[in-house]
């Protein structure tokens, strides 16, 4: 597979990868792969939220509102 990028996004990734101390394709697989990884535990995450609708699991929209505005406080 490959991948093109422009000559300054080529010249942003080697900056990064030299200051993270890794060359460049080393730095844009782990990106890519942790990318994957938190795509993957997204859809799962709105899968079960899906599937909680469904079988009738919903929070009422004020307790929704009380729970946001007591994380704000903490």
């Amino acid at each position: 597979m490959e991948v093109r990028f422009t000559p300054e996004q080529e010249a942003k990734l080697s900056r990064i990868a030299a200051h993270a101390g890794i060359d460049t394709e080393n730095l844009v697989r782990d990106a890519a792969l942790r990318l994957l990884e938190e795509e993957e535990k997204f859809r799962a995450a709105v899968q079960e939220g899906i599937e909680q609708a469904d079988r009738g699991e919903l929070i009422e929209d004020e307790d929704v509102h009380l729970w946001l505005e007591e994380r704000e406080r903490s």
